[in-house]
């Protein structure tokens, strides 16, 4: 009977190991809530909403085999992925599908992939990996090396084009640069060097439908059924939430097909409708558990590539929910930044799992540290009290 007990304790060890429960449960409350919101966003019907099921449970799945593997042997595999990120890319200029003007997606066959989602967790790894390869010795030029290898993917991901993605990728990836110790008067420099550069980089480095967003986000009524329309519908989709909502099902503005792309970049408008005010507070403060622990698991990490990767990826999924909660809300420009672990879509669903994946992976190795090093403490005494 003990051995029975023990063996069934043992299994129960293996299987929840990995997950960390301070980031799995909000996790969860997220996914349960979208799929009430996917279904009220797409019409009330059972389309996304079967799909969505179908990305989460691959996504689960995906999220334990990760959480499992050890960070040291995460970063052994950094490099081939991020050059496989790369190739995919490359292919995506040759190969891809257009959709809406821009060229994003490769064509399997079977299913259809996004490699700039997959760039999200490969850039910050690679980088990562980097920086601890030269751990203890690192000069100016290590720092030129990781901003080369942070700009390849952001250029051809620019290329799409796709300047959401590609400047929410390339400040993961800035991330790692931060915390690796970049000195304080390099980012000063840097900062300075960039709002100097901002007229080149409007009069030569974008699109003129990029440069209408940022137009429109100061008066979004100048084009009220062109480009600022987006901005409108959505900002009145929240106001006319109210402090309570509209109720579950009960959003006009969703239901009378106001709010466009309602399943995917514009969710959160939807959610405002209908659960008002404090179903945003809510949805903060379930986004607040899981930012606050990633950063607590960040220091707490055993290695710099455990630390620096951590807090990125951290910081990069704050960035991907408060860009998407800016642009709806009419604060920032609209660009193509799914609402993280509520917007519909594959490819985005199964990269942010991973990105909790790879914190619970980090949490993990901290927790086995400390349980050995109770362990041995506790053989110590009780050689203590045999002698």
């Amino acid at each position: 009977m003990n051995e029975t007990v023990g063996m069934w304790a043992k299994i129960k060890r293996t299987v929840s190991a990995p997950i960390d429960p301070w980031l799995f449960f909000p996790m969860l409350a997220i996914y349960v809530m979208s799929l009430f919101l996917l279904y009220s966003a797409d019409g009330q019907d059972f389309g996304q909403l079967e799909h969505k099921t179908l990305h989460t449970v691959v996504g689960f799945a995906l999220l334990w085999f990760v959480a499992s593997f050890k960070p040291r042997d995460a970063a052994k595999v950094a490099l081939p992925m991020y050059l496989i990120g790369v190739l995919l890319l490359v292919a995506v200029e040759v190969a891809g599908v257009t959709v809406n003007g821009s060229t994003r997606w490769l064509e399997l066959g079977f299913t259809r992939i996004q490699p700039s989602e997959i760039m999200k967790i490969v850039l910050p790894m690679t980088v990562a990996w980097y920086f601890q390869r030269h751990e203890g010795r690192l000069k100016w030029f290590h720092y030129v090396i990781a901003m080369l290898l942070i700009l390849i993917p952001v250029a051809l991901i620019l290329k799409q084009p796709d300047l959401g993605t590609a400047v929410l990728i390339m400040a993961s990836g800035i991330f790692i640069v931060f915390f690796a110790g970049l000195p304080w008067k390099v980012i000063f420099a840097a900062i300075i060097a960039f709002v100097a550069a901002l007229p080149l980089l409007w009069n030569y480095g974008m699109h003129d439908y990029q440069k209408t967003r940022v137009l429109t986000l100061f008066d979004p009524t100048q084009d009220p059924l062109g480009a600022g329309y987006h901005i409108i519908q959505s900002m009145i989709a929240i106001g006319s939430g109210g402090v309570w909502g509209k109720g579950w099902l009960n959003g006009t503005q969703t239901h009378l097909d106001y709010i466009p792309e309602s399943t995917t970049d514009f969710i959160f408008a939807v959610y405002g409708e209908e659960f008002g005010l404090i179903g945003n507070i809510l949805l903060l403060l379930v986004y607040l558990v899981i930012l606050t622990r990633g950063l607590l698991i960040a220091a707490k990490a055993q290695s710099l590539y455990s630390r620096t990767l951590a807090g990125a990826l951290t910081m990069t999924f704050f960035c991907y929910a408060f860009v998407n909660m800016g642009m709806v809300s009419g604060i920032l420009p609209v660009v193509g930044v799914p609402l993280p672990l509520v917007s519909y879509g594959g490819t985005a669903t199964l990269s942010i799992m991973t990105v909790l994946a790879l914190l619970m992976g980090i949490s993990s190795e901290h927790k086995t540290k400390r349980r050995y090093e109770f362990n041995d403490k506790a053989d110590v005494n009780v050689s203590t009290k045999n002698q």
